[in-house]
């Protein structure tokens, strides 16, 4: 019997004072929207993002490393005109090796954080 029915958000780690960054890129290019923390998590910072079918939460992380390998992959809807739209905020997008039934690749969030965007073919 398979208990797991989803996943309820993505945490990526962030260094303290990367808030601005983190609504900047999440809000401002991807087109998520920032929810407020629960005040007794909002102390620790970082900063919450959700948008249709997906949350993204950002927290602070004491000696920050990127994630390189690791990484969320996140469908989409027009990958085209993402890349588009990412590559006009200088944020490069590199092309992912075939898997059939997708056409995606890679780009990084303002901390170096991979992330993998996917378009279902």
């Amino acid at each position: 019997m398979n208990h797991i029915t989803g996943i309820d958000h993505v945490q990526l780690a962030m260094p303290h004072g990367g808030e601005p960054h983190a609504r900047r890129f999440w809000e401002g290019i991807m087109g998520l929207h920032e929810v407020a923390k629960p005040p007794h998590l909002a102390v620790n910072g970082g900063c919450w993002f959700e948008g249709d079918g997906i949350a993204i939460h950002c927290g602070v992380e004491d000696g920050f490393l990127p994630a390189r390998r690791a990484h969320p992959a996140l469908l989409v809807r027009d990958l085209r005109t993402l890349v588009t739209r990412l590559e006009q905020a200088g944020i490069p997008f590199k092309p992912g090796k075939k898997l059939e039934g997708y056409v995606r690749g890679d780009i990084a969030d303002p901390f170096g954080n991979r992330i993998e965007l996917m378009q279902r073919v």
